[in-house]
């Protein structure tokens, strides 16, 4: 079934429909919250009380992008919840292990095939740019998430995030420079090649070492 229908079918009040929805698009809702958030829960919970929202809402989907119109409205969570976490600061973004102590190499950052001191080194560039990443205004970092991170053409991200193309082209340019220039700290630890990529071509770099997202594919299915 195409999704012109099931948003149709949904809209009628077919659980079914709207399941079939959530699963095709839970994956980048979730990635999007977890990439805004830096929190794993908390980006679970922002990414279902967003599907939650969508239902409730959508006779006022107008066509265009679905896809775009569930990222505005999981955007517009991530907002709020890091509003909050800003007002009431109590969690740390830093890794901890069972017993609450700064993990140096999470497990979900392994790579088998390194050696240690490869991995000393990632490690390390990872927490870099995750860090510069973080440190870039929420509209910056957001247009970043959804261009370079989940692959949305500038029309779409426009539409996800509400705002005139023009301003998502330079936001995520000035995003970028700023990326840029941030890595250039951190020099002796970027791939040699980095000095010769493009702009583009960077995005790959900053991209492989920014914390990674965790895999839906357990998950796929649930119903709202």
């Amino acid at each position: 079934m195409d999704e012109v229908a099931l948003i149709r079918f949904a809209c009628e009040g077919n659980h079914n429909s709207f399941n079939c929805l959530v699963t095709n698009y839970q994956e980048i809702v979730y990635n999007q919250a977890y990439r805004l958030i830096g929190e794993a829960d908390a980006a679970e919970d922002v990414a279902q009380e967003a599907f939650i929202s969508a239902y409730y809402n959508l006779h006022t989907f107008r066509g265009g992008s679905f896809r775009a119109w569930l990222l505005r409205i999981v955007t517009n969570g991530c907002y709020d919840e890091m509003r909050w976490r800003r007002r009431h600061p109590t969690t740390s973004l830093v890794p901890l292990d069972e017993e609450c102590e700064e993990v140096e190499s999470p497990a979900w950052l392994a790579d088998p095939s390194e050696t240690p001191e490869d991995t000393a080194e990632r490690n390390e560039l990872s927490h870099a740019i995750q860090h510069y990443l973080e440190a870039l205004p929420d509209d910056f970092r957001a247009v970043v998430i959804l261009v370079d991170i989940l692959g949305l053409g500038y029309a779409e991200a426009a539409q996800a995030l509400g705002k005139p193309l023009g301003t998502v082209k330079s936001r995520l340019a000035r995003a970028r420079m700023r990326l840029r220039d941030s890595l250039q700290g951190v020099g002796e630890l970027l791939p040699a090649a980095f000095c010769h990529r493009n702009e583009l071509e960077e995005v790959a770099v900053y991209h492989r070492f920014i914390l990674p997202c965790q895999d839906l594919s357990s998950r796929r299915g649930e119903e709202v």
